[in-house]
């Protein structure tokens, strides 16, 4: 949001560190603080992480990153704050103490959130003697730089107005915010995750299964399910033509079995503390927690940009969220610059018998970027499907550096020419990790009526924005590789 520009996070552990990264890489200037003398410390090795996550993550256009401040201060930090996300330990009293010191400190129009995990917002208020109206709660989950969900939870005293334009806040980061009917202990997410939490505790104590057979089962069946579909959708699928009425009928009845012990809690005796710990680390195979959260966040870019291409690139849960994240971050592009609007991650499978990135996955990573030009001119599904398309009819590929597994490729795009029927599109790929220039790519397009398959004149919109894309782009210089033709000495 354009009134957002500044935010205040008052607490920078692990999920005040990842509200931090969330602001940071949306282009959000932040001002932490936090009265741990090692809280700068601990957060750099976090934000390195989330940095390397973000990269990999979006493919496009990206904000250029915040400003990050560290302050001695709670009144410090709130000075020129638009929002506060609070992030303090989980303690009631603590926490009203900063709401009621927040409350004295920052104007009126300045919305107060709270990371708690399960305090209620009504209570948080009870210190609030000028503003309560304008503090809700806003539950992330970690990491909260990659996972997208954010509950919105408000208070008796918090208006309507708040929880709608924190609603708003949050979608501008790319962001799945849900607004959450009824005040409700622990909201709906952690719930959810304590009750299985509760019984997986008694499969351990009772000597059933280990933390990591545990988490295997999760990961190799139900959890891949819940990633694109979540609950209630996957049982209507299990439930067959029927749906979930048969579903229901079905399975209902074992509900009432007595088999779970999701109302009793075990008791967290020194020893089972004890066995938990020792299994964890066990199943941890002497990775650090640095290391562990820079696979998690590789799975989980890998997970959000499978679903991001699933549907015919429409994308599917956090995916189809990441496409229309992503399209807004491509859609901020300043005019007079080249596009960039694609970037790539060289995954194993691009490597070659040389060691380097094989020669057809140049042309991809151009064809994507292409694709990317395209999107941004409106040639979407429903383009398509209205019977027009642009179809690449000529392209001159220069090889010119190298690329390694792991390297990350970025495309400026650049419009050479462009009218009702012809497109015509330089790419610079350039090795983000070397700095180097990779290849170049120049591309002709002709827009085609499908069912002839035959060039025909764009409509009159489409034929507007490809105008104003290559006058937008005329005044730039012509790339000096442009014409080449195969062969010709440098």
């Amino acid at each position: 949001m354009a009134d957002i520009r500044k935010v205040t996070v008052v607490g920078g552990g692990v999920i005040g560190g990842g509200w931090v990264a969330r602001f940071l890489q949306n282009g959000i200037d932040v001002d932490v603080y936090d009265p741990d003398p090692e809280a700068e410390r601990k957060l750099g090795g976090l934000l390195d992480n989330a940095r390397r996550a973000f990269a990999r993550l979006i493919e496009g256009r990206k904000p250029a990153p915040g400003r990050l401040r560290f302050r001695a201060s709670l009144e410090e930090a709130l000075a020129g704050a638009d929002f506060v996300q609070e992030s303090a330990p989980e303690r009631l009293d603590l926490k009203q103490k900063l709401f009621a010191q927040i409350d004295a400190l920052a104007p009126p129009h300045v919305l107060v959130a709270s990371s708690t995990s399960g305090l209620l917002p009504t209570d948080l208020q009870a210190a609030m003697g000028r503003h309560p109206e304008r503090l809700l709660v806003a539950h992330p989950f970690n990491p909260v730089y990659l996972v997208p969900l954010v509950e919105l939870v408000g208070g008796r005293k918090t208006e309507p107005q708040a929880v709608e334009r924190a609603r708003a806040f949050y979608d501008s980061l790319g962001m799945k915010p849900i607004v959450i009917a009824k005040e409700i202990d622990a909201f709906v997410g952690d719930r959810l995750l304590e009750a299985l939490w509760r019984e997986a505790l008694w499969l351990v104590k009772d000597g059933i299964a280990t933390v990591e057979e545990i988490d295997d089962v999760i990961r190799y069946s139900f959890g891949l399910r819940w990633a694109q579909m979540g609950l209630f959708q996957v049982y209507r699928i299990a439930g067959g033509e029927a749906g979930m009425r048969h579903f229901m009928a079905q399975f209902g009845p074992c509900l009432q079995w007595p088999w779970t012990k999701l109302t009793e809690v075990p008791e967290l005796t020194d020893e089972l503390v004890d066995t938990i710990a020792e299994q964890s680390d066990a199943q941890a195979r002497g990775l650090s927690i640095r290391e562990l959260e820079r696979i998690r966040d590789d799975n989980l870019v890998s997970i959000m940009r499978a679903l991001a291409r699933s549907q015919k690139g429409a994308g599917w849960g956090a995916g189809e969220l990441l496409n229309a994240y992503e399209a807004r971050l491509r859609g901020a592009a300043p005019k007079g610059e080249p596009l960039r609007l694609h970037r790539a991650s060289v995954s194993p499978d691009w490597i070659d018998y040389n060691g380097h990135m094989t020669e057809f996955r140049y042309l991809q990573v151009l064809g994507d970027a292409t694709d990317a030009v395209l999107f941004k001119l409106g040639l979407d599904e429903e383009y398509v499907a209205g019977g027009h398309s642009f179809y690449t009819v000529e392209s001159h590929i220069r090889h010119l550096g190298q690329a390694h597994e792991g390297d990350v490729i970025a495309v400026e795009t650049q419009v050479l020419a462009a009218d009702a029927k012809r497109l015509k599109l330089f790419h610079t790929a350039v090795n983000e990790t070397t700095g180097a220039v990779v290849a170049t790519g120049e591309h002709l397009l002709l827009h085609v009526d499908a069912a002839s398959g035959r060039a025909a004149p764009a409509g009159e919109a489409m034929a507007a924005r490809l105008e104003a894309l290559a006058r937008d782009h005329g005044a730039l210089p012509v790339p000096a590789a442009a014409g080449r033709r195969v062969g010709e000495p440098a």
